[in-house]
């Protein structure tokens, strides 16, 4: 994806350096994964992983080794880190204030959001939350949030590299924030599936704006599509317990959500994703 590097987003909040990050890590390896696939599964599995990840915030870890970095690491590699973060933290801005400027000039009376992106858990008006919850959107404080790690959850354990791909989770939660201020998001009866399959079709819909206006590079749009079919209720399913369960599905399968996404590309609006 083309962007400015140089790009500072003033709607970004960033929150690296406060909140508790212990917990955060299970023997070297990252709970966002393991989060993301139980709060698929319903309560059960969000009581679960909530229980998981207390005892990890308040009682250490629950296992050691893995692939942890050594507490001896030299500075030079922690800069690198460091440094490849920042920049990924710009390109964050970047998406976020491009997928905002699209629905400022499309949807009458769009007011921004802000995004925030933390470290192991974070306070919002929704609560403390941990970042194996994955990123998400607050209604109660028109903002998203986002631990970067997860991306590394997204290429290593859902098979979805690139940064369009990463691009496209932004982009979704900000449909969460135009849902919120049609009146759509928690309405009572609407099923948590069309409620994210129309945030998938709303991404699409920046998308389609972004390679109008040249953005995209070869293999973008593919990016993104692997991220949705990545993240399907189905093939999540398949991986974590061996069958599907189609009562339980909070997000959509693989299918629903790549189709979705493509609804939103071909019509390039808010109106062809129902909203």
């Amino acid at each position: 994806m083309r962007w400015d590097r140089s790009h500072t987003s003033p709607d970004l909040e960033d929150r690296r350096a406060f909140g508790p990050a212990r917990g955060a890590r299970l023997g070297g390896g990252n709970l966002f994964g393991i989060f993301a696939l139980l709060s698929r599964f319903g309560w059960k599995g969000i009581l679960i992983g909530l229980v998981v990840g207390g005892l990890l915030m308040f009682g250490g870890n629950l296992c050691a080794g893995g692939g942890g970095m050594d507490p001896q690491r030299s500075r030079s590699v922690t800069d690198t880190r460091d440094t490849a973060e920042d920049e990924l933290v710009r390109f964050v801005g970047f998406v976020f204030d491009d997928v905002q400027t699209f629905w400022q000039r499309e949807v009458p009376g769009y007011d921004r959001a802000r995004i925030v992106v933390f470290r192991g858990a974070v306070d919002s008006a929704c609560g403390t939350t941990s970042s194996a919850v994955g990123p998400f959107y607050c209604p109660l404080d028109h903002k998203a949030y986002i631990d970067l790690g997860f991306y590394r959850e997204l290429e290593r354990r859902f098979g979805a590299p690139g940064d369009f791909a990463q691009a496209y989770v932004i982009a979704h939660e900000l449909g969460h924030h135009l849902q919120n201020q049609a009146g759509v998001l928690g309405r009572t009866g609407t099923d948590s599936v069309d409620t994210e399959l129309q945030a998938d079709c709303l991404a699409g819909a920046w998308a389609a704006s972004a390679r109008k206006r040249q953005l995209l590079e070869m293999g973008d749009f593919e990016e993104a599509l692997g991220a949705a079919a990545a993240i399907g209720d189905d093939t999540i399913q398949k991986k974590t317990q061996g069958y599907i369960q189609p009562e339980t599905w909070t997000h959509g399968s693989s299918r629903q959500r790549v189709a979705a996404f493509r609804t939103g590309f071909e019509g390039g609006s808010a109106r062809a994703c129902g909203l």
